[in-house]
């Protein structure tokens, strides 16, 4: 069991570390961060800005797919 989980979480690390390089050389989609919802506010000598919706979606996406990783895996 213990093992089982040891390998999960070095593949879970693995592609979270590919998607990051993805998304760091600029290749990630423009619509990301950037949905209707997202909160922006930018004054003269500040900036504030939480992608609630993006967060939301992107939380929605990954509970389906571990989900159905789940269904595969018993």
């Amino acid at each position: 069991m213990m093992r089982e989980l040891g390998r999960f979480v070095v593949i879970l690390g693995v592609i979270t570390t590919l998607v990051g390089l993805v998304m760091w050389t600029g290749f990630a989609p423009k619509w990301l961060g950037r949905l209707p919802g997202d909160i922006r506010i930018e004054r003269e000598h500040s900036a504030f800005y939480f992608p609630i919706v993006t967060c939301i979606i992107l939380s929605i996406v990954l509970s389906l797919l571990l989900s159905i990783f789940s269904i595969f895996r018993r």
